[in-house]
């Protein structure tokens, strides 16, 4: 009957195998689910961790595949390959010491640390070339080799990313309020913390302290299971915790778009009440106060009646004035556009909001001397935004194409998507009305129409 320890020997190119696995997808998956345009400064940082999961899982699959080409390979080949596997080892730990340093929590310390890990690596280098000189295909000088890259940079870079990490999480994470996220980073910068240790200080037996006494084979017979296992199943853990975490992008993502949708129905809310006011309020205070003046003109002068009434028609334009400036704060959120309107629409491109989610296409083909006032940009693009906007909430599109035409006396812009096109209860919305709203203060004219998509095709007069 074989031993526990025989039998993780017997197994150890499926350990191998699974361990590179492990840290292969963790670096894959974040490449995957990290979002480019996300505000979160965790975004920026993920991509340390995943060149070190590449990294580190192509070494460890190079402990398996190295040794089989020594077969068909010359030595000189197989002492290159031996050399690139020993730097990639210490690449993997200077990118995880840089991810440790871009998460760090003081931005004057992980300035210093980011130093740090290429001073490491050049050491290493110094030591395993000049103080503990050998060939590269002598076993006991690469095991050296190995011992001091985990000590030197694998060691301090795990703990660095450990501590980061964590400390990231409590300031810059749990602040959003997602619980759940929290504590899976929390599991993730824990099981870096056993990574650093079992990762970086339990080495290849070597011929000094503290190799000759902590080492793989020490800890194998004390323990019975070899260190390979003990990285695999932390690995697991540090992938399945980053991977769960990376939901944060999304639910970022579906926060921005939820902000996006109330702040359409604020808009269209305020163009109502805006509407309102001046078709409404405002109109009948100004017939009034042309009332009492006009009754102010038949009054005796100077007598009571007709100073009343001067007073009278004074506190009505005060009340227009008073109207008229609460308008203008209702009409704040639709500024005027000082930009050509080339320039406009590549803007909407270049939105973040809109072109991490669908692809977007912009075609202009329209004359120099042509152009609308800034004013009436202003609501345009408020309508480009609206369209933007349905195709990323509701329309499930992945593409989106933005053409404009010269059609004589006036401006045609088609906003075309392959969506799903318009629901026929959608036709009320709040999102289309602010779209009809606009177009008639524009004096446009405005088609919704369902072909392969949605098709919105607005024609706006050049002259105002």
């Amino acid at each position: 009957m074989i031993t526990l320890s025989d039998f993780f020997q017997l197994n150890r190119e499926i350990i191998l195998f699974v361990y590179g696995l492990v840290f292969f997808l963790l670096g894959f998956a974040i490449i995957l689910q990290t979002r480019q345009s996300s505000r979160l400064d965790l975004a920026r940082n993920l991509r340390w961790l995943a060149a070190f999961g590449i990294a580190h899982g192509f070494y460890e699959w190079g402990d398996l595949f190295i040794p089989i080409q020594g077969e068909y390979l010359g030595a000189a080949t197989m002492r290159m390959l031996y050399f690139a596997h020993l730097v990639l080892l210490a690449v993997s730990f200077v990118c995880l010491f840089e991810f440790g340093a871009a998460v760090h929590p003081s931005s004057k310390k992980a300035r210093g640390f980011h130093g740090s890990s290429v001073t490491l690596f050049g050491l290493w280098l110094a030591l395993i070339f000049l103080a503990f000189p050998g060939r590269l295909d002598d076993l006991e000088w690469r095991q050296t080799a190995n011992a001091l890259a985990r000590y030197f940079i694998g060691f301090p870079g795990g703990m660095l990313a450990a501590y980061g990490l964590r400390a990231h999480t409590f300031q810059r994470i749990r602040p959003l309020n997602v619980p759940k996220i929290v504590q899976m980073f929390r599991v993730a910068g824990v099981s870096l913390g056993v990574y650093a240790i079992v990762g970086g200080l339990i080495v290849p037996p070597i011929n000094f302290f503290p190799g000759n006494i902590v080492n793989a084979e020490a800890f194998t017979e004390l323990i019975g299971v070899p260190p390979l296992v003990f990285r695999s199943l932390v690995g697991m853990v540090i992938a399945f915790t980053i991977i769960r975490a990376l939901e944060i992008f999304s639910l970022e993502t579906d926060r921005r778009i939820e902000h996006l949708e109330q702040q359409q129905i604020i808009n269209a809310e305020q163009e109502r009440l805006a509407r309102d006011l001046h078709d409404g309020a405002i109109q009948k205070v100004y017939t009034a106060g042309l009332l009492v003046e006009s009754a102010a003109h038949i009054a005796e002068p100077e007598s009571e009646l007709d100073k009343r009434l001067k007073r009278a028609v004074a506190a009505l334009r005060d009340s227009i004035l008073d109207l008229r400036r609460n308008l203008s704060e209702l009409h704040s959120h639709t500024q005027a556009v000082r930009e050509p309107l080339p320039e406009l629409l590549q803007k909407i491109s270049e939105n973040p909001s809109y072109n991490t989610m669908v692809r977007i296409s912009v075609d202009v083909n329209l004359p120099e001397d042509k152009y609308i006032s800034d004013r009436r940009a202003g609501h345009l693009l408020a309508i480009l935004n609206e369209a933007m906007a349905n195709a990323v909430r509701h329309a499930q599109a992945q593409n989106v194409f933005i053409e404009t035409r010269d059609r004589g006396e006036f401006l045609q812009i088609q906003i075309k998507d392959d969506g799903i096109g318009l629901p026929a209860d959608a036709k009320n919305g709040y999102g289309l009305r602010n779209m009809r709203d606009r177009a008639r203060l524009l004096n446009s004219k405005i088609d919704f129409e369902n072909d392969k998509g949605l098709v919105i095709t607005l024609e706006v007069p050049w002259k105002d």
